[in-house]
């Protein structure tokens, strides 16, 4: 994969284009990009978590959703702990909400359309849904990271089957986070506290596993993401090792990404009219090469080095097979593309 460019800018503002701790995109058929903008968990009132859409070009295009503090419209769209992001064939977005444990369906314009999981007394309550996804099918596979499994549900969030339970063998979970398909319809998980990738069928045979706890290739330290690109092969949010490791089908570490960001479009625009930021930036040391001894884990390179990864907590594939990179802590967006 060869590095592209970089989309998004830091900004806690409750609206408008920016990021505040994104965690997770989707492309709608008409190729726009829809965000997960969490916001600072420091800040109680999540008055900055929404939904963001804008397109490659860094054309911004609007916004929908709210927190709990700041409802805009209909409260029935309100989220305080949004996760992950999912289109369905009839370009509907599916977003979980790990704190509420539900699921919330929009149409591809914003509008609120349904939510479930919650509900008590329903077929199946969700319990912490983190990763979704949509099967060949139409249906909805959700990632419930304190029940340790995974569930396979219709669009209107009935049961069809669910697999997984606590531990390290086959087919159990240590809080499972993301999730993704391959074109042939396997299910892949990146088990988060167990350090590897699962992989299964959509009816949840287990097939195979790839990584152990490390920081060496082919190794994780909670992956909190995968996905697959139409050759099949199998990318990894390497969270815990600040980077994204590139696997091969068979699940054999085929390169390494650790970050080559450069100033987005917006980061550009906002400097210019700012250019006191510019000026200070400019005779600022963003390459940090010579830390001291206590500040040579593997955290504090990535967090005093501006272009490397820090927080790469999502990875997503387009329908041109470009990778885009969500970092949470540095609020942008890394776009990679074949070599």
């Amino acid at each position: 994969m060869k590095y592209l460019k970089t989309v998004g800018f830091n900004s806690n503002q409750p609206i408008g284009r920016g990021f505040n701790f994104p965690y997770d995109i989707s492309f709608s058929k008409d190729g726009r990009i829809f965000l997960i903008n969490r916001a600072s968990v420091a800040d109680v009132s999540r008055r900055a978590t929404r939904i963001q859409i804008f397109d490659f070009d860094e054309e911004w295009l609007g916004e929908f959703a709210s927190s709990g503090r700041y409802p805009v419209g209909d409260t029935q769209d309100l989220f305080k702990s949004p996760v992950s992001i999912s289109f369905d064939q009839e370009d509907r977005v599916y977003i979980t909400d790990e704190i509420l444990n539900e699921v919330k369906i929009f149409d591809s314009k914003g509008n609120f359309l349904n939510k479930w999981g919650a509900e008590k007394g329903s077929e199946h309550q969700l319990n912490g849904p983190s990763g979704i996804v949509h099967g060949l099918d139409g249906t909805v596979f959700v990632v419930e990271q304190f029940a340790h499994r995974v569930s396979n549900l219709t669009k209107d969030g009935e049961l069809i089957h669910s697999w997984g339970s606590f531990g390290s063998d086959r087919g159990q979970f240590h809080t499972p986070w993301g999730i993704a398909i391959d074109i042939e319809g396997h299910v892949y998980v990146a088990d988060w506290k167990n350090d590897r990738i699962q992989k299964f069928t959509s009816e949840g045979q287990f097939i195979d596993s790839f990584g152990e706890s490390g920081d060496g290739e082919g190794q994780f330290h909670r992956p909190s993401s995968v996905a697959i690109d139409s050759s099949g092969s199998i990318f990894v949010a390497d969270w815990g090792n600040e980077r994204v490791q590139v696997l091969d089908s068979d699940g054999n570490c085929a390169q390494i990404l650790y970050g080559e960001a450069t100033l987005s479009k917006w980061a550009e625009e906002w400097l210019e009219v700012n250019p006191d930021e510019y000026d200070l930036r400019k005779s600022s040391n963003l390459l940090v090469k010579d830390l001291p001894k206590h500040l040579q884990s593997i955290y504090h390179v990535s967090s005093q080095t501006e272009p490397l990864f820090w927080g790469p907590v999502s990875v997503k594939v387009d329908s041109e097979d470009r990778l885009f990179v969500t970092e949470h802590s540095r609020h942008r967006i890394q776009i990679y593309e074949q070599s």
